[in-house]
C-alpha cells in the first residue's frame, strides 16, 4: 500500500478508555500522542477539557466518547454529555448506538438518539459504535444506513468492551457497500499490526481506534515494508 507513516499518524485515534485510567496516565498519553504526532485522542468524556488544554496549538484533536460503553442512557443524557463534552474543548464525538432499539426492531428510537446527538455536536464529527460482533448480517446493514440517515459522519465497528471485540476485513466491506463511498469508517477491535491496519483501509476503513502500543507497532511495521 502507497501510505506515508504521517498519513498513518492522521488515521489513528490512540485511546485511553479503561474504568481504571488516571488523570495522570491521560495527562502522559496526550504527551506522548503530540510528541509523536498521532492524529487523535481518544477519552472518556470526564477527561474531555484536561486534554483539550494539553492538545491545544497541537495538530491533535481530542475524541470524546458519549454513552460510553454500553450506549444504555436516555438519549437527553447523551446529549447533556454531548454539548459538555464540545464544551470542554472535544473536537469529535465518539457515541454508542442503543444496540438494544436496534435489535428489537425499534429502528426510530436508535436512529433519533443518534440524530439528538449529532445536533448537539454542532457540527463536530460523530462516530456512532454498532458493536459489529453483537449484530447478524442483517442488522450491521441497519445499523450502517440508520447512523447515515442521522447524519453522522462515520460508523464505527466496536467500542472494545464486548467479549470478542474484533473489527473483521468483511464487516467493512459491508459498511463500506452500505453507506457509500463518502461516509467516514473507523475500525477498532484488534487492529495491532500493519497488515491488519492496511487490510483495513483496503476493505474501505478511513480511521482506526487503537492503544498506544498498537499505533506504535503500526509504524514499526511500515518501517520494516519499507527498508
Amino acid at each position: 500500500m502507497n501510505i506515508t507513516k504521517d498519513d498513518i499518524r492522521g488515521r489513528l485515534d490512540v485511546a485511553i478508555l479503561s474504568p481504571t485510567a488516571t488523570v495522570a496516565e491521560m495527562e502522559a498519553l496526550a504527551k506522548t500522542v503530540v510528541d509523536e504526532r498521532f492524529g487523535f485522542l481518544c477519552v472518556n468524556s470526564l477527561y474531555a477539557k484536561r486534554a483539550s488544554e494539553l492538545l491545544k496549538g497541537s495538530g491533535s484533536k481530542v475524541v470524546a466518547c458519549v454513552g460510553f460503553p454500553h450506549g444504555t442512557v436516555k438519549t437527553a443524557l447523551k446529549v447533556a454529555e454531548t454539548e459538555q463534552c464540545i464544551s470542554d474543548g472535544a473536537q469529535e464525538i465518539d457515541m454508542v448506538l442503543a444496540i438494544g432499539a436496534l435489535k428489537g426492531n425499534d429502528r426510530k428510537t436508535a436512529e433519533d438518539d443518534v440524530r439528538a446527538v449529532v445536533k448537539a455536536a454542532a457540527g463536530a464529527p460523530v462516530k456512532v459504535i454498532i458493536e459489529t460482533p453483537l449484530l447478524s448480517y442483517a442488522q450491521k446493514i441497519e445499523a450502517s444506513k440508520l447512523v447515515q440517515d442521522a447524519g453522522a459522519a462515520f460508523v464505527k465497528t466496536c467500542s472494545g468492551t464486548t467479549p470478542d471485540p474484533l473489527a473483521l476485513y468483511e464487516d467493512i466491506r459491508l459498511i463500506r457497500q452500505t453507506v457509500g463511498p463518502q461516509m467516514g469508517i473507523k475500525a477498532s477491535g484488534r487492529v495491532g499490526n500493519y497488515f491488519r491496519f492496511t487490510s483495513m483501509l483496503e476493505a474501505g476503513a478511513t480511521r482506526v481506534g487503537l492503544v498506544l502500543e498498537q499505533a506504535r507497532e503500526i509504524l514499526r511495521g511500515w518501517d520494516e515494508a519499507n527498508r
